[in-house]
């Protein structure tokens, strides 16, 4: 019982990622914390979406060893893990293979902010953290993925808790959020703003960024101090 609550969460948050369209397969996983206990549920590695149940997520400490569960962990449970343990104010994260934000990710491209639906999420170009060193791959890959990300955002001077999504070079997505809900929107978001600049380039490939106060303006009307947007 002390752990129900975050395998019901992670459970349909990933139930959401077929859905919506962001895996095939089993291309991607969810995993939901409870910063109280300093554990997270994630999926189970390798198995189908409709197979799966909140009793099948496995509880993990935020040092990727697992507590509890008769499955092994996704393959990416030491990415979740060194974010959790290293960015205290997230509670969900995602790693799809979704297909538009994954060529920008093979392409080692940012995705610049084209228009305003990209300036409602961000006010910065979506980064791409640079394909990994060739040490970091031959040791602890995963673990060493979550430095790679951590490491691109020191070094823009990015804050986590206002950019919410990366792509890593050569790899693929992840996104975070205070909910594994509100990390799957970021996701959906994401591949979203991925495919529209994507065929921005394509009608015009030398289209201009947003100008700065839109990006101003749509920011700020979800986000800023006297935000309007919504109820």
């Amino acid at each position: 019982m002390r752990y129900e609550h975050i395998r019901q969460e992670a459970y349909e948050a990933n139930m959401q990622l077929p859905r919506l369209g962001l895996v095939l397969f089993t291309f991607g996983n969810v995993s939901a914390a409870d910063r109280s206990q300093g554990l997270f549920a994630i999926k189970p590695s390798g198995v189908p979406y409709e197979q799966l149940s909140p009793a099948s997520m496995v509880i993990v400490d935020f040092d990727g060893k697992t507590v509890e569960g008769d499955l092994r962990p996704s393959s990416d449970t030491q990415t979740h893990a060194v974010l959790y343990k290293h960015w205290p104010e997230i509670y969900g994260i995602v790693h799809t293979h979704s297909v538009y934000a994954t060529a920008w990710a093979q392409a080692q491209r940012d995705i610049p902010i084209y228009g305003t639906t990209h300036a409602d999420h961000n006010t910065v170009d979506i980064p791409c953290a640079p394909p990994m060193e060739d040490n970091m791959i031959e040791g602890d890959y995963e673990y060493q993925t979550g430095f790679q990300i951590m490491n691109c955002f020191a070094e823009r001077q990015l804050d986590y808790r206002e950019v919410e999504m990366i792509l890593v070079g050569n790899h693929a997505p992840f996104t975070w959020g205070k909910t594994a809900a509100k990390a799957v929107y970021n996701s959906a978001v994401l591949e979203t703003v991925a495919q529209m600049a994507m065929h921005t380039e394509q009608i015009n490939p030398n289209a201009p960024r947003l100008k700065e106060a839109l990006i101003k303006k749509h920011w700020e009307r979800k986000h800023g101090p006297d935000a309007y947007y919504g109820q």
